[in-house]
């Protein structure tokens, strides 16, 4: 004979806690739907306090007064229609009284599906140096800050504490204007930061107007690790992707079927990736075009920077070591024409057709499986020199 056994209030807590967590996404849990800048305060405080963590904007232009501080685990902040151009949460200007739209001071912080800027610092400052893991920015698009577009920060006398797995996916991060208002800026620049993921997004404007070079568009630095940045599109900004800076260097990691073009204006350009103090990282199967009259596209860089990969980058210019730096090269390509490509000169570095020079040239390498454009390798006999793997 079965017994029928009443369920414990204790286990349908957790039971519905379970669920929650699994179907978040599909806003199955509670969630705060706000429509104006007063509201989504109010609901990033009650988030903070114990309340809904899942908040959802609806469509229109949120005006700041105040940046956002998140403190409390696990919140997500996104757009309810999806449209990232539909809902913008805005400062008061890159040199306004508004800092940040958000500090993330927690781990697991989710925003989504916006735009955000018009800021006098950062869009969004990640604190590594309160252990903020797991942040997650998708689909959203950062315009028009101060300094750093996304910035990780970190305090170098705990090193301990770092910012873990994150996530920067499908984003626009540029300057409306072409250019930033400094040369103290960026795009992602992350430090001390473990395992982050950096893939599909465009990056484009991030230049100095004087002084001096602007930073990476894409920067990982002061002992970050492990960092993967692959399939974004770099365009006009005065350096692409950098793996440390100096002595602060940066360990591991990969950067992979990325695309970066810069026309010719002069300015402060520069390389398009850089390799400094950065040791076992591996850069493979990119793509590099600079119109402008700088000598490098890629630099490994002091004698710290050793033990990595540099393989079958197709570039127009040249692939060098500076200050002693040391890595494995392999069927790179450092001649490339702009006729080679779709359209050079709009940022397209996709083959125009099947080069005898770059199609099945590459050498293998370990995790070489896609492409920019996520088609798989190889495509016909071998694999293909640069970013695009060509499908007749």
């Amino acid at each position: 004979m079965r017994v029928a056994m009443k369920a414990s209030p204790r286990f349908v807590l957790a039971s519905f806690g379970a669920v929650c967590l699994l179907l978040a996404a599909a806003a199955a849990c509670p969630a705060r739907v706000v429509e104006n800048a007063a509201q989504l305060a109010e609901a990033v405080a009650q988030a903070n306090s114990g309340g809904d963590k899942l908040i959802e904007l609806a469509d229109g232009v949120y005006h700041l007064d105040n940046g956002l501080w998140v403190e409390a685990a696990g919140v997500t902040v996104r757009s309810l229609s999806g449209h990232r151009d539909a809902v913008r949460i805005l400062g008061q200007g890159m040199d306004g009284g508004v800092s940040h739209v958000f500090w993330a001071a927690a781990s697991d912080f989710t925003v989504r599906d916006l735009t955000l800027g018009q800021v006098a610092n950062h869009a969004v400052q990640v604190h590594g140096d309160l252990d903020a893991d797991n942040f997650k920015m998708i689909n959203c698009r950062v315009i028009d800050t101060g300094e750093q577009l996304l910035k990780v920060s970190y305090d170098p006398a705990r090193p301990d504490l770092r910012s873990d797995n994150g996530l920067v996916e499908g984003c626009l991060f540029e300057f409306t204007a072409g250019i930033a208002p400094q040369w103290y800026t960026g795009g992602v620049d992350a430090h001390q930061s473990s395992g982050w993921v950096v893939r599909g997004n465009i990056f484009r404007g991030i230049r100095s107007p004087s002084e001096d070079v602007a930073e990476f568009a894409v920067h990982f630095w002061s002992d970050s690790a492990d960092t993967i940045v692959e399939r974004n599109l770099i365009i006009n900004c005065d350096r692409g992707i950098g793996f440390g800076l100096g002595e602060r260097g940066h360990r591991g990691g990969v950067i992979r079927n990325n695309m970066i073009y810069h026309d010719a204006s002069e300015g402060f350009a520069d390389v398009g990736i850089a390799l400094e103090s950065a040791s076992g990282a591996r850069v493979y199967n990119n793509t590099v075009f600079q119109e402008h009259g700088y000598p490098n596209a890629i630099e490994y860089r002091f004698e710290a920077t050793s033990g990595g990969l540099i393989a079958n980058n197709l570039v127009n210019r040249a692939i060098a070591s500076r200050d002693g730096g040391g890595a494995d090269l392999r069927a790179n390509l450092a001649d490339a024409q702009a006729a080679w490509f779709r359209d050079a000169r709009a940022g397209d570095l996709a083959l125009a057709g099947p080069l005898s020079q770059v199609v099945d040239r590459a050498a293998e390498v370990e995790g070489l499986s896609e492409d920019y454009f996520g088609t798989s390798r190889p495509q016909g006999g071998g694999f293909d020199i640069g970013a695009h793997e060509y499908v007749e």
